[in-house]
């Protein structure tokens, strides 16, 4: 992102952002300041470190994307569309605002010129010089801990952890709303409370934002810690900082902040996709008591909800989603994944465009057929799009007429609830069972937390928990036990989770459609999974599928497909 001219270090694309998206504060994500509030997220590409698993690896690893992407977005566009869009300001996040350091300190001064309020997501890791300069041109910031460590900075490029505290620390004295993010890896348990010992340090107000490691990228399945886990490490984290939050945990009451002096609920949030959170319910910066909770701002009581694959982390997931389809079709040139990157971010596609095409198989079965052509990968794309709908058709062949069993679909908990018009439901009703989420009324992104009573009420007699943000079945039982939820499927002990990208957004939710009709109709169908995903794994990434699934109960021995 930078280069020697001759005369000393420039930037290469000087006033340039790939993308602009108005989103709700919580999304970016920041807790404390202007609860609710609209800002618009700006982003360039590139990142000062290397970290496994990263969530936004699509913008950190492709920088060639913004020379290619035609986006051209300047500081002028960024000033017209917040003013357009009614926001309270601008945040730089998705990548690090230090690659593009003197740009994004020039739209900071123009913004607040403007009366905006200005924040950012950085990794820290920056010079004192930087963090005086950048202190100086912003309202708040995300913090994001890779750890307390310098063996864990290693691990990312850098020498150790001592300057991003530093950051954090300038920033604090001088006066800058600060939070801090840090992402908890299954045994990385100290890693994460020394870094709250360090931030108590610094101040005990500042709050922390526990990311429970979701495996992006290259990253291993087994480094993703439990909910359960998660939520027992920020147990322990609340007696060293009072404001700790659970992040990527659907239906935990960890996103909630709880009065410290009655303990009452003040301002209540739900999951919103990877890293982000949404107000829901109660949202008020005094308790009832009379206890003021350290937040700046007045709370936004009409909640803004960002459409299609937009909010905070989702516009990276949604371009994940397409780079998922084009790896199957054989796409490997970087080159062409920016410029098909760059033509959706282009084409608003993120927004409802994408989302909807991704939550129909018909539609997704078209997109195959789009993307091959737009990449000159047609023979590939028929390839594929034959593969998924012989299969499909076959069970779908098989299915008709016969009795359908009540499927219910969670994410995380038991109690989130997967919205009605979900992939994954349509999966569930492709298998031969009737999707009972339907009959829940309401929805949220992905899904929203339902009450032990809805729940009771849908009677399903079938569990299937999401493959992304995954439970496992041991604590999807243990969750239904210790709240008193009682339904055919947890009496007979019908619950299943899913492997990870195998019921949405990845072609290989072929394979989790014969798991499910597996399990809804054994008398129907008796796939053998492993050889099918090998098969498919040969076939369409040129590698043998090694077996890393947390839940295959119900794989067994039987025919093939045909």
């Amino acid at each position: 992102m930078y280069r020697n001219d001759g005369s000393g270090i420039t930037e290469r694309y000087p006033d340039t952002f790939i993308a602009a998206f108005p989103v709700a504060i919580e999304t970016l994500p920041v807790l404390h300041f202007f609860p609710g509030a609209k800002f618009l997220q700006v982003c360039t590409v590139g990142c000062n470190l290397s970290c496994g698993g990263c969530v936004s690896e699509i913008l950190v690893e492709h920088a060639e994307s913004l020379a290619v992407s035609g986006t051209a977005l300047t500081t002028d566009d960024l000033l017209r569309l917040a003013a357009e869009q009614d926001c309270t300001g601008i945040a730089f996040t998705l990548n690090e605002p230090i690659v593009s350091f003197p740009t994004f300190c020039r739209l900071a001064e123009r913004a607040r010129e403007q009366g905006l309020s200005v924040g950012c997501s950085t990794n820290g890791y920056m010079t004192e010089t930087s963090a005086l300069h950048l202190r100086e041109r912003i309202d708040f910031a995300n913090i994001g801990l890779k750890g307390a460590t310098a063996a864990c900075y290693r691990d990312c490029g850098a020498k150790s952890a001592e300057p991003v505290f530093r950051t954090i620390r300038l920033l604090h004295e001088g006066g800058v709303h600060v939070e801090a993010s840090v992402v908890y890896r299954r045994g990385g348990e100290e890693e994460v409370m020394e870094a709250a010992r360090m931030l108590a340090a610094i101040s005990p107000d500042i709050p922390l934002l526990v990311m429970r490691f979701v495996p992006f990228g290259d990253a291993g399945l087994g480094e993703e810690p439990t909910i359960y886990a998660s939520e027992a490490l920020c147990g322990r984290l609340r007696e060293i900082l009072p404001w700790v939050y659970l992040f990527n945990s659907p239906g935990t009451a960890s996103l909630t902040t709880f009065c410290p002096a009655c303990g009452r609920p003040c301002i209540e949030r739900e999951f919103f996709g990877p890293m982000g959170a949404h107000l829901a319910g109660e949202a008020r910066t005094a308790c009832t008591c009379g206890y003021a909770l350290p937040v700046r701002g007045a709370v936004t009581t009409e909640v803004f909800y960002e459409p299609g694959m937009m909010g905070g982390y989702r516009v990276t997931r949604g371009l994940e989603m397409v780079w998922a389809i084009l790896a199957c079709l054989g796409v490997r040139d970087h080159a062409v994944l920016a410029r098909i990157w760059g033509e959706v971010l282009r084409s608003g596609m993120l927004g409802k465009e994408l989302h909807d095409r991704m939550n129909n198989v018909d539609a997704y079965l078209d997109l195959v057929v789009d993307l091959s052509r737009r990449t000159g990968r047609e023979e590939a794309g028929r390839d594929l799009s034959t593969y998924i709908r012989e299969r499909l058709d076959f069970i779908q062949d098989r299915t008709a007429g016969v009795p359908r069993p009540r499927v219910y679909y969670a994410m995380g908990y038991p109690l989130f609830a997967l919205n009605p018009g979900r992939f994954e439901g349509k999966l569930v009703e492709a298998a031969g069972g009737t999707y009972v989420n339907r009959e829940i009324g309401r929805e949220g992104k992905p899904g929203v937390s339902i009450s032990r009573e809805e729940f009771a009420a849908l009677a399903p007699e079938y569990l299937f928990t999401s493959g992304f943000l995954a439970s496992t079945v041991e604590d999807t039982l243990r969750y239904c036990a210790e709240h008193g939820l009682d339904t055919p499927a947890i009496r007979n002990r019908r619950v299943y989770a899913m492997h990870p990208s195998w019921d949405f957004g990845s072609p290989r939710w072929i394979l989790g459609l014969m798991e499910i009709a597996n399990v809804l109709h054994p008398e129907l169908f008796a796939f053998r999974i492993e050889e099918e995903a090998d098969r498919f794994y040969r076939r369409f990434y040129g590698i043998p599928y090694r077996a890393a699934a947390a839940n295959r109960s119900f794989v067994r021995p039987g025919t093939e497909w045909r």
